[in-house]
């Protein structure tokens, strides 16, 4: 019996961020894990990198993404995946060591490198890098994968597959794995046809339905453009002020990090109002404010200063999925307002209207309008926005990770470091990660435009010390 051939297509918001990828956009997403070496260490002073290893691999059966490549439809060049018939485990999972004793400051650098080279599209797109040769018996994970395969909020799912609640010693059982035959390009072209005339069929019968269901369904597809009109009015046609952070960027890249105590957030939250999320973004405003204005001279009055901030959408039933389930909001930073406490107040209330609007919603909805689109089309479409128009400054995204502690095999997990790729003309993007009691800031900048990163990161201490201020004052 002859093999059924096997692949599936990328959505369109996984597509775009192939489309996105220029020589010095690369839209991977990466993160820089440190864990104590504890029952890892070999009797040579070592890390057991073949335990590390055995363990990955026997969990590649839960994430079957990682034993997938690209392929492309013939007459649109449509991305699609299918299984790697040539797949090398070694290739993906690497091992490298920093002169003894390495510090953090040498582990940055390296992750800055490693953040800097793109994936090769033609293997699965992904890279792991065991670092050894840390100090204070650490060592750590340097993990890369293309922004077309992961999401946030999916990605801590994969950190819930390849970590325990426990340490422990056990590592499972590989299992033998067959890459599944793929369609020739005349089988792929054929099948991708006959999919997108279902799909035409499938959307004529949805409008029928829709018709004769009545006001309900009207209501909802209603809401659902309602709220994409909110958020193309947010901004997203509009160019946002040019700031010494929003260069022509190269292709090398700096990354830097710092941490912060979660009881502390919460403290400036429950004294001075709003959520977690709206003092980070308050935190963020206060530090590029700083940063602006002491750093590089920059006058920051009357300055329209807008971040993208990344917000999931994903269903309890997607919890594990790879692929991307997030909407984009649009938040305008009032990085021209001196005070700590009304930068808060107005994030606040901007946030609650983003709610109130449904404007996840509605960035899903523009997403889902604009899916039939040709990939030659997309990809300038997507050029022109985030260089052309530039509608917003930065990214900042902000991820909810465990506040318990997490093991690798028997290893605590210390920090998780999270890296955000950085757009057309955006020198610096800032990544957050809760765990453990602590909040995990990964700065990512263009090698050029922040070469002192050390005093972004004073900066955004300088403006947490602020609100921290503000708080205990109020309490």
């Amino acid at each position: 019996m002859a093999q059924t051939s096997f692949y599936e297509p990328l959505s369109y918001l996984d597509s775009s961020f192939l489309a996105l990828e220029t020589r010095t956009t690369h839209m991977h997403v990466a993160s820089v894990v440190l864990f104590e070496a504890g029952p890892l260490t070999k009797e040579d002073g070592g890390i057991d990198i073949q335990r590390i290893r055995d363990h990955i691999e026997a969990k590649l059966q839960y994430i079957p993404r990682y034993r997938q490549r690209l392929s492309f439809v013939p007459y649109n060049r449509a991305p699609v995946w299918i299984d790697d018939d040539a797949f090398s485990f070694e290739y993906h999972v690497r091992h490298t060591s920093l002169p003894r004793p390495g510090n953090d400051v040498q582990l940055k650098a390296l992750a800055g490198r490693i953040v800097s080279q793109q994936l090769d599209r033609s293997k699965p797109l992904w890279e792991l890098w065991i670092v050894e040769g840390l100090e204070e018996g650490k060592f750590a994970i340097i993990a890369k994968i293309h922004h077309c395969m992961i999401d946030g909020i999916s990605g801590v799912d994969l950190t819930t597959i390849l970590l325990n609640v426990v340490p422990t010693e056990e590592i499972e059982e590989k299992q033998q794995w067959e890459p599944r035959a793929a369609p020739s390009p005349a089988e792929l072209a054929v099948s991708e046809l006959a999919r997108s005339t279902r799909k035409r069929i499938d959307d004529v019968t949805s409008i029928t339905e829709t018709a004769r269901s009545g006001i309900e369904k009207i209501g909802t597809t209603a809401a659902k453009l309602s709220a994409a009109a909110d958020s193309l009015r947010s901004g997203w046609l509009s160019q946002s002020t040019e700031t010494p952070l929003n260069p022509d960027i190269g292709p090398n890249r700096r990354f830097d990090w710092t941490e912060m105590p979660l009881q502390d957030v919460k403290h400036i939250k429950n004294a001075l109002g709003g959520t977690v999320n709206d003092v980070v973004l308050a935190i963020s405003a206060g530090a590029i404010r700083h940063f602006l204005e002491v750093e590089r001279g920059f006058s920051t009055d009357g300055i329209e200063f807008r971040v993208m901030a990344p917000v999931s959408v994903r269903k309890a039933d997607q919890k594990g999925s790879l692929g991307n389930q997030v909407a984009m909001w649009l938040v305008h930073l009032p990085v021209d307002e001196p005070d700590p406490v009304k930068r808060l107040h107005a994030l606040a209330a901007e946030t609650q209207h983003l709610k109130e609007s449904n404007q996840a919603l509605g960035a899903a909805t523009l997403v889902d309008l604009s899916s039939g689109t040709p990939l030659p089309l997309l990809s300038i479409a997507n050029r022109l926005a985030s260089s052309a128009i530039r509608p917003f400054n930065m990214t900042v995204t902000n991820v909810p990770g465990p506040q318990f502690p997490m093991y690798l095999i028997g290893s605590k997990m210390l920090a998780n470091y999270p890296i955000v790729p950085l757009w057309a003309h955006h020198g610096v993007g800032l990544a957050l990660f809760s765990y453990d009691g602590r909040l995990l800031w990964g700065v990512h900048a263009d090698y050029d435009t922040i070469a002192d990163t050390e005093a972004f990161i004073g900066s955004i201490h300088h403006s947490f010390k602020l609100l921290t201020n503000a708080a205990d004052a109020a309490s």
